[in-house]
C-alpha cells in the first residue's frame, strides 16, 4: 500500500469514527458545499453574493480563488464558465476607483492581492495566459506601493492615503510573487522581489514574540508593532507564502519558520477554542464584512504548509474542524454560518467560501 493511499486510509477512518457522516465515499461534502457557494453568485455582475451588506468586493476575489482552488484540486471544470464570466466583468475598472485602470488594480493594496492569487490559479487551472498577465500586472501595481521613505519598506495598504504597513497586504504580495516565480520557468526578477518581502517582513516586527503576526506597525515613524489583533488570516497567509518561496529556493528554513507561526496559531488560546478554530472577534454581526471570511483563509494556508512537511502535523487539526463545521455550522442547504461549532445563524459569501476553503483543505489537498 502506497504512503498516500495508508494516509486516506487513516484519515477517512477517523471520520467515519467520529460520527459515519463525513466519508471518502461520500465524496459530495466539498461539492454540496461548493454549490451552495454558487447559489449565492450573481452571474450579471460577476459577484458573489452582492445585494448583501456583509459581502465586500475583495471577497468574491477569494470566493473565485478558493471555486479554482477547488476545481484543480477535484478535476472538475463544470464551473470553469462562471469564473471566466467574473474576470471578464469585474476586471473593469472600479467605480470607486477608476485610477487603477481595472484589472483588478484597486484603491487598497489587499484588495488587489486576493484577486492576483485568484489568477494565478485560473492561469494553473485552464493554461490561459491571459490570467497569469493580469496576475503579472497585479503584481507591479502592488510593488508601486513599496514604501522608500519610512519603516525600511515594506509595501503601504491604503493608497488613497499612502498610509499603513499592514500585515496581510505584504504577507498576499510574498505568496504573489513566489507564486509568479514559480509558475514562470526561468524566473529571478519575482523570485528578487519575494526574498526582499520576506526579509523586510521578518525584520519589521510583525512577528510578535509569540510567533503570531499582529495586524500591522504603528503608522509613524517609530514602525513598530501596534499590537492590534492576531486575526486568523494573518496567521495563514503567511504560511502559503513560505511554502512557495521555500519552493522556490530549495531552503527548508523557511518551513521552519512557517511552522513556527502555524504551531502558535493552533496553540493560541484565543483563535483555537476547544479545538475549533476561531475568530477573535464574538459574532458573525461584529466581523463583518470583512472577519467571516478569514478562517477559512487561514485554514487554506495551514493546510499548504502541511501538504509540504513529511509529517503532516495539522491534518488531525483541520479535520477536526471539518467535521465540526458539518455537523454543526450547516444547514440543510449546506449553507454554512460563522461559528464552525455552531450553531448555524446566517450565510453570507465570507462563511461559505471559509467552510468552501476548509473543506477542500480537509477533502482535496
Amino acid at each position: 500500500m502506497s504512503t498516500l493511499l495508508r494516509w486516506t486510509v487513516c484519515c477517512l477512518s477517523f471520520l467515519s469514527a467520529a460520527s459515519g457522516e463525513i466519508n471518502r465515499k461520500d465524496d459530495n461534502v466539498t461539492r454540496a458545499a461548493v454549490d451552495a457557494m454558487m447559489a449565492l453568485y450573481d452571474n450579471k455582475t460577476g459577484l458573489w453574493d452582492p445585494s448583501n451588506p456583509g459581502s465586500s468586493w475583495w471577497q468574491s476575489g477569494v470566493a473565485l480563488w478558493a471555486l479554482s482552488e477547488y476545481m484543480i484540486k477535484s478535476g472538475s471544470k463544470d464551473y470553469l464558465t462562471q469564473a471566466m464570466n467574473t474576470v471578464e466583468i469585474q476586471r473593469a475598472p472600479l467605480s470607486w476607483w477608476p485610477e487603477g485602470g481595472g484589472d483588478f488594480r484597486a484603491d487598497s493594496t489587499d484588495d488587489t492581492g486576493w484577486w492576483a492569487l485568484a489568477m494565478t490559479s485560473l492561469y494553473e487551472l485552464t493554461g490561459d495566459e491571459e490570467y497569469l498577465n493580469i496576475a503579472k500586472e497585479d503584481e507591479a501595481y502592488m510593488f508601486d506601493y513599496w514604501n522608500t521613505t519610512t519603516c525600511g519598506g515594506g509595501l503601504i495598504w491604503s493608497i488613497p492615503r499612502r498610509a499603513y504597513h499592514n500585515a496581510i497586504s505584504n504577507e498576499l504580495y510574498l505568496e504573489l510573487t513566489a507564486k509568479l516565480h514559480n509558475l514562470i520557468p526561468g524566473d529571478t526578477y519575482y523570485l528578487n522581489h519575494s526574498l526582499m518581502e520576506w526579509r523586510w517582513f521578518n525584520n519589521s516586527g510583525m512577528i510578535n514574540s509569540q510567533n503570531l503576526v499582529n495586524d500591522g506597525l504603528t503608522d509613524d515613524t517609530a514602525c513598530v508593532n501596534n499590537g492590534m489583533t492576531t486575526w486568523t488570516y494573518n496567521q495563514g497567509v503567511i504560511l502559503g507564502g513560505l511554502v512557495e518561496l521555500s519552493k522556490a529556493t530549495g531552503d527548508t528554513s523557511y518551513l521552519d519558520k512557517a511552522r513556527k507561526i502555524a504551531d502558535a496559531a493552533v496553540s493560541s488560546t484565543t483563535l483555537v477554542q476547544d479545538g475549533t478554530i476561531t475568530e477573535p472577534c464574538s459574532s458573525e454581526e461584529d466581523c463583518e464584512p470583512n472577519g467571516t471570511a478569514f478562517k477559512g483563509i487561514f485554514v487554506r494556508g495551514l493546510a499548504k504548509l502541511n501538504a509540504a512537511l513529511d509529517d503532516h502535523p495539522y491534518q488531525t487539526v483541520i479535520l477536526n474542524n471539518a467535521q465540526a463545521a458539518y455537523e454543526n455550522a450547516r444547514n440543510g442547504s449546506n449553507f454554512y454560518g460563522f461559528l464552525w461549532q455552531g450553531p448555524f445563524d446566517e450565510v453570507t459569501i465570507g462563511t461559505q467560501e471559509a467552510a468552501v476553503d476548509l473543506l477542500v483543505a480537509a477533502f482535496l489537498n
